[in-house]
C-alpha cells in the first residue's frame, strides 16, 4: 500500500493548529495512568470489532471500548486501559500466530488501532481482543497477495449511504454472507442531521453533532447495529468519507450555510478525529486538527490496484454561485466557471498523486474508488433537451478534473480502468467517454445505498444516453468479481429496507471484459 505523505513542515504547522483546537490525536499526547484491569459492569466491546487496510504481510485490527456506547466517553474511566489482541490461523483461535498488547486511551475515545505485521500473504486469519476481563467476538480478516504475485480471483463488495433513520441494514447482513476478500465503503457512514421522526424506522440518539462528544455518540448509534458489526467482522474494509461524516454538502473549509471557515474547521477537526476513532485505519492517516490524509492505493498482487480518493477535503468552491450569503441547493446551469480548466474536486496535490499512481500501475484491473457518479448527469426536464442543469456537488461541478483523469487513463494506457462510487442513492452504470460521441474509456458503477432513500429511475436516459442503468427506488450494494480473464459487477438489492431483515436479489449484472472498456450488461 502506498500513501501520499505531506511535508514535515506542513505536518508541524497543522499539529500546531490541532493543539490550539485541543483535538490532537498524536501519540505523544497519550499519557496518564494505565488501568490494566478496570472493573466494568457492561460489555466493553459493544461496538464490535473490525479490520482494514490489508497488506501482503499484515492488517489493521480495530475496536473501541465502550460499555455504555451512547455516552460521550463510552462509559469508560479517564485512564488508559490495556487491551490484549490475538491473531490466529483458525476461527477457534487455537493456532495463535501473533499476539500483543495495545493501549486504549481516553483522548482517542478508548479506540484501538493495531497494525499487525509478519503474517502470510493472501490468506484468511481470525482475531479477537480481551480487556477488563471481557473477550470480544472473533473477526475474520484477509491479507493481500504478495506484490506482483499472480492472483486467480478477487471478490469485493462496495457500499455507501447508510442513514440510520431511513432503513435497516439487511444489505450488510447479505454482504457478510458473501464473505468477500475486501469491502470498500465509499462515504456517508453516518448522517449528521438532527433526529427526524418523519418516515423514520428508528431515531438518532442525540442532537446534530458539532463536537467530539456529539460525533462519538452518533457513531456509536450506528456501530451498535449487529448487522453492520457482522459486515465489519467478516472482511477487511478500506474506507473513505463523503459529506455527512461532517456536514451536508460541505467542501474544503465551508459547509452549505456558513462563511465562517474557522468555525467550520473546528467542527471538521472534531468530525475527522471521531471518524479516525471508529475506522480501521493506519496511524499515518491520523488526523492533525482539520487535516486527514485518506488518499492511498491498495494492490492485490498483479490482478488489481485500488486508488482510493477524497473528493471533499481539498476541492475548489462550488461554481456558478450568486454573490452574497451561501446558497442552499446543488442545481446549476452550464456556466463558464463550471468549465474552468483550473478547477479540481481533488485539489492539485491529490490530483497529481492520482495521475502518477495511474501512470505507474502495473495491475491488470484498476479501480478508482471515489464517492459519487463519475459520469456526466444532465438534470432537469428530459423533454426540454436545450435546458442543461447539473449538480455542483459532484464531478459535474469540476468537469475538467474528470477529463484529466480520462485523458491519463487513455494516454498512459492504464489497464482496464473503472470507477466505483456511491452518494446518489441509486444504482447506476455508465460509460465514461472523452467526448460526447466518443468510444468508452472506462465504465463507472454506483452501488446504490445501504438504507438512504432515493426515488429517481431511468427518466434520465433521454438526456444521458451514456447512462445504461439508473435506479434509485431500491437499496443495496455492489459486488465486483475479478479474474485474469474478466470479471463482473453485480448490483444486489434488498426487497425492503424498512423491515429489520429482508431477502436480497440481483438487480443487474455487467461483464468486465479484459481490454474492452465500457458497460456490458449480462
Amino acid at each position: 500500500m502506498s500513501l501520499y505523505i505531506p511535508s514535515i513542515a506542513r505536518r508541524q504547522l497543522l499539529r500546531g493548529a490541532a493543539s490550539l483546537a485541543g483535538l490532537a490525536l498524536a501519540p505523544a499526547a497519550i499519557g496518564g495512568v494505565v488501568l490494566a484491569a478496570p472493573s466494568l459492569a457492561d460489555n466493553p466491546f459493544s461496538l464490535g470489532v473490525a479490520s482494514g487496510e490489508p497488506t501482503d504481510d499484515g492488517v489493521v485490527l480495530w475496536t473501541r471500548l465502550a460499555p455504555k456506547p451512547l455516552e460521550p466517553d463510552g462509559g469508560m474511566p479517564p485512564e488508559r486501559v490495556a487491551v490484549r489482541w490475538e491473531v490466529a490461523e483458525d476461527p477457534a483461535m487455537r493456532k495463535v500466530v501473533r499476539a500483543g498488547k495495545a493501549m486504549a486511551a481516553p483522548n482517542a475515545g478508548h479506540s484501538v488501532h493495531v497494525e499487525v505485521a509478519g503474517l502470510k500473504p493472501n490468506r484468511e486469519y481470525w482475531y479477537r481482543f480481551t480487556a477488563a476481563g471481557a473477550q470480544s467476538p472473533v473477526g475474520r480478516t484477509v491479507t493481500a497477495p504478495a506484490k506482483g504475485a499472480a492472483v486467480d480471483r478477487l471478490r469485493l463488495c462496495y457500499a455507501s449511504c447508510q442513514k440510520f433513520e431511513a432503513g435497516f441494514y439487511s444489505a450488510h447482513a447479505h454482504m457478510a454472507q458473501e464473505a468477500p476478500d475486501l469491502v470498500l465503503f465509499l462515504g456517508d457512514y453516518i448522517y449528521e442531521g438532527a433526529p427526524r421522526s418523519k418516515d423514520a424506522v428508528r431515531l438518532h440518539a442525540n442532537p446534530e453533532p458539532k463536537d467530539v462528544a456529539g460525533y462519538r455518540v452518533r457513531y456509536a448509534s450506528y456501530k451498535t447495529d449487529p448487522l453492520l458489526q457482522a459486515a465489519h467482522a467478516v472482511a477487511p474494509w478500506m474506507v473513505t468519507w463523503d459529506d455527512h461524516e461532517v456536514a451536508n454538502d460541505y467542501g474544503a473549509d465551508r459547509d452549505q450555510d456558513s462563511f465562517d471557515p474557522q468555525g467550520f474547521l473546528r467542527r471538521r477537526a472534531a468530525a475527522y478525529q471521531v471518524y479516525y476513532e471508529h475506522m480501521p485505519l493506519r496511524r499515518r492517516t491520523m488526523p492533525v486538527g482539520p487535516d486527514m490524509l485518506l488518499y492511498r492505493t491498495l494492490d492485490w498482487g498483479s490482478l488489481a490496484q485500488i486508488q482510493m480518493v477524497d473528493d471533499r477535503q481539498y476541492r475548489d468552491g462550488k461554481p456558478c454561485q450568486p454573490a452574497g450569503p451561501p446558497k442552499r441547493g446543488k442545481l446549476i446551469g452550464d456556466c463558464e466557471e463550471r468549465r474552468d480548466p483550473g478547477r479540481s474536486i481533488l485539489g492539485k496535490p491529490q490530483e497529481a498523486w492520482l495521475l502518477d499512481a495511474l501512470a505507474s500501475s502495473k495491475a491488470q484491473w484498476n479501480l478508482l474508488a471515489q464517492q459519487t457518479l463519475m459520469a456526466e448527469l444532465q438534470l432537469g426536464d428530459p423533454a426540454k433537451q436545450a435546458t442543461r442543469f447539473y449538480s455542483s456537488d459532484g464531478w459535474d461541478g469540476y468537469p475538467a478534473n474528470r477529463d484529466r483523469i480520462l485523458q491519463r487513463w487513455r494516454e498512459a494506457k492504464v489497464s482496464n480502468p473503472l470507477a466505483l462510487g456511491g452518494d446518489i442513492h441509486a444504482f447506476a452504470a455508465a460509460d465514461l467517454t472523452g467526448t460526447p460521441d466518443g468510444p468508452p474509456v472506462a465504465a463507472t458503477f454506483v452501488g446504490g445505498s445501504i438504507s438512504s432513500t432515493g426515488g429517481e429511475s431511468d427518466a434520465f436516459a433521454a438526456k444521458n444516453p451514456h447512462i445504461k442503468q439508473f435506479d434509485g427506488k431500491v437499496r443495496g450494494y455492489g459486488r465486483v468479481d475479478l479474474t485474469p480473464k474478466g470479471g463482473r459487477v453485480t448490483f444486489r438489492t434488498v426487497e425492503n429496507a424498512l423491515v429489520p431483515m429482508s431477502p436480497v436479489r440481483d438487480l443487474a449484472s455487467f461483464a468486465l471484459e479484459n481490454g474492452r472498456p465500457g458497460v456490458h450488461r449480462v
